[in-house]
């Protein structure tokens, strides 16, 4: 199912996957300036099509290579002539087939290769001039893009929500909040993030999750300290358990924010 409605001369698509059970997962692309944002996922893509022979673009620009941002790109690579872009990082992803767990195919489809170039620091639309930032953290491909003119930032996967609670295996909390504190060095005001649609104050929000992982990071080293194991901090600050846990294998779980702080890559 896809919903299109348009917020500060940008299209958004609100991609929906339901299942019998209800809504399985929620993302979202944009459409701004003659650029299109991220592509959906494969499982939408009947509906993804049907938008795009309505709508003419010169661009594509994913913020990351995961299946739900990626997935529609090989359609718009058979049949439209227009580049595709990704961080140098992802091009290497995006030319691999469904490089990803049954679960995850179950919800977002199988995702065909894609030949993407490179995105450099800086990438044009039709008329107007974006940053490309580099915000890994998500994903090691994970880019945000500003239009510093219009303070429109649209972060990818970096925001979601304002407090995190499970996150995968691969995610880095670190990262995250480096990341985050990059784009709040930046004049913007909303945000048009992959999963939350848009959100005018963006900044605030963005702020607020950034606050959010430095309290669990105190937390995390206080509890850590006083002699508990990584499961005992994980009960204790996390006693809720989600579906994603079980359903996943464990690839989604609240298990990663605390070794992710406790380990930090350096």
């Amino acid at each position: 199912m896809l919903n299109v409605y348009e917020r500060e001369d940008v299209i958004c698509l609100q991609g929906e996957v339901v299942k019998s059970g209800g809504t399985a997962g929620q993302v979202f692309a944009y459409l701004v300036d003659g650029m299109l944002i991220d592509t959906g996922p494969q499982s939408l893509e009947s509906d993804f099509i049907s938008f795009y022979k309505e709508h003419s673009f010169d661009l594509v620009a994913l913020t990351h290579s995961h299946e739900d941002h990626s997935g529609t790109a090989s359609w718009i690579q058979e049949n439209r002539n227009v580049p595709i872009y990704v961080h140098e990082k992802g091009t290497e992803i995006c030319a691999q087939p469904c490089m990803y767990p049954k679960y995850r195919q179950a919800t977002w489809g199988v995702r065909k290769e894609v030949r993407a170039r490179p995105l450099g620091e800086i990438i044009h639309s039709r008329n107007q001039e974006w940053q490309v930032i580099y915000t890994p953290g998500h994903a090691e491909d994970h880019v945000s893009l500003l239009h510093e003119d219009t303070g429109r930032l649209f972060s990818g996967d970096l925001f979601v929500s304002p407090k995190t609670k499970v996150i995968m295996r691969s995610e880095s909390i670190p990262d995250i909040m480096k990341s985050i504190r990059t784009l709040l060095s930046y004049d913007f005001e909303s945000i048009f993030c992959s999963h939350s649609g848009y959100i005018k104050t963006g900044k605030q929000m963005m702020k607020q999750k950034l606050e959010h992982l430095e309290y669990l990071c105190v937390e995390v080293k206080s509890l850590n300290e006083e002699g508990l194991s990584t499961i005992e901090i994980n009960e204790k600050l996390f006693p809720k358990k989600y579906p994603i846990l079980d359903i996943s294998g464990g690839e989604w779980d609240s298990l990663h924010i605390v070794t992710s702080i406790l380990f930090e890559k350096t």
